[in-house]
């Protein structure tokens, strides 16, 4: 949870890659939710103004759920555990679609979306905030412009492997070209991705206690989501852009108690 919706995200990363949207910032900052340094090169602005276009094309392609109680509900616990995540300042938007996969996503500026079968599936308010609180911990962490930048950096650098090994491979430079670049991806962005997810959780139990909902909600919420993956089948961690659900309930349950 909390990436773009596949097709979006490539559309919003080739048009960054296109030259669009690189700022002159400084390469490396610390961010204050994390405490780490961060490899930036896009701006927060630019990257909102095109999650805002992703976000219409979301609202136009997905029904939105026809049930005011439930967007108030949703609404009144995003705001809450925004305001406690001190991001008063963003343009929030909670949306409930009427979509039966048990998932939820977050955009760069502040859009939220829950589809109706994550909501069906928790069980309380505080397990929705848990989830919540996890997408808000995604938009204070800059995960967004954190991955997009990195992507950005390892395509760079695959366009210059595959200038530089023209000469010596010939006809099989874009071969090698393409097996660096999956070497990197599976190396460097997929390992950074779990990084991102635990920290949003980390962060998510923070707001969500601020806000005054019971951590034990996110504790209950993955513990479920544990089982149901275990029923379906799940793919292997180092090949997946999340952690291993274990590893994500243990984290979980260290800090929740």
């Amino acid at each position: 949870m909390g990436s773009l919706p596949i097709l979006h995200r490539r559309a919003l990363i080739g048009a960054l890659a296109a030259g669009a949207a690189l700022a002159p910032l400084q390469a490396c900052s610390e961010n204050p939710a994390t405490g780490r340094r961060q490899f930036v090169i896009v701006s927060d602005e630019m990257l909102a103004n095109l999650a805002a276009q992703t976000w219409a094309q979301v609202r136009a392609q997905t029904p939105v759920a026809d049930d005011a109680r439930l967007q108030a509900r949703l609404r009144g616990i995003g705001a809450r555990v925004a305001e406690r995540a001190g991001l008063t300042g963003l343009d929030w938007e909670f949306v409930a679609f009427d979509s039966a996969e048990i998932n939820a996503f977050v955009l760069p500026g502040g859009k939220v979306g829950f589809f109706r079968g994550l909501i069906d599936f928790a069980a309380s308010d505080d397990e929705i905030a848990a989830v919540m609180g996890h997408e808000i911990g995604h938009v204070a962490a800059r995960h967004a412009a954190e991955r997009v930048s990195q992507q950005l950096a390892v395509q760079a650098g695959v366009q210059a492997a595959a200038l530089a090994l023209s000469e010596d491979l010939g006809d099989f430079a874009d071969e090698a070209a393409a097996a660096l670049g999956a070497g990197l991806t599976y190396g460097v962005i997929l390992p950074y991705s779990r990084r991102h997810e635990l920290e949003a959780d980390r962060l998510g139990v923070d707001y969500m206690k601020a806000a005054g909902y019971a951590p034990g909600g996110a504790v209950s919420f993955w513990r479920r989501m544990l089982a149901t993956s275990e029923t379906r089948g799940a793919p292997l961690a180092w090949l997946s852009t999340h952690p291993a659900h274990e590893e994500r309930l243990a984290a979980l349950e260290a800090l929740a108690a």
